[in-house]
């Protein structure tokens, strides 16, 4: 399995020590279920259906991105090396490819999967009655809130398993 990454001369290395919360991505439009376990994983991942790729890189040099892509033709930008060519089609050995490069680890608070927005976790369960299915309500005791789109999340089995396996 092999990578691309080009690091500018800016940017610290994973092996310099930057703690892995403060890396921050955006996804090409080939990579959004990756970009959605990114975030739901904690880490501050930008993603949109449809954007071109000179979008893509506008958005990341202004806002000191690294991009994922799957895309080859990031090789022929001379001035840009803040990218990694993802090789898989599987999200897990995407991940298990990003985690080898950058070190990676899920020990930070998840982030909205829709927006990439910040979860809060002081949410009062009686506030999303209604809200959620009622077996979840019943269910679950802790329920996060997207600050920006107010999605409500809380961590089902297959979140527990996902992060066992990363």
């Amino acid at each position: 399995m092999s990578s691309e990454f080009g690091v500018r001369s800016e940017i610290k290395t994973p092996n310099s020590g930057l703690n892995t919360p403060n890396f921050r991505f955006i996804a090409d439009a080939m990579l959004g279920r990756l970009a959605r376990w990114l975030r739901l994983l904690g880490f501050d991942t930008l993603y949109y259906k449809d954007i071109s790729d000179a979008e893509v890189l506008k958005i990341a040099k202004q806002q000191n991105r690294i991009v994922l892509t799957r895309d080859t033709h990031f090789l022929n930008f001379r001035n840009f090396k803040d990218f990694l060519l993802i090789s898989s089609n599987s999200t897990m050995e995407q991940l298990v490819e990003m985690a080898a490069v950058f070190h990676l680890k899920s020990d930070v608070s998840p982030r909205c999967s829709k927006c990439n927005g910040i979860l809060s976790g002081d949410v009062e369960k009686e506030s999303v009655r209604g809200l959620v299915p009622e077996y979840v309500y019943l269910r679950f005791k802790r329920f996060l809130k997207c600050g920006d789109c107010g999605g409500i999340y809380w961590e089902g089995s297959h979140a527990k398993r996902f992060k066992e396996k990363f």
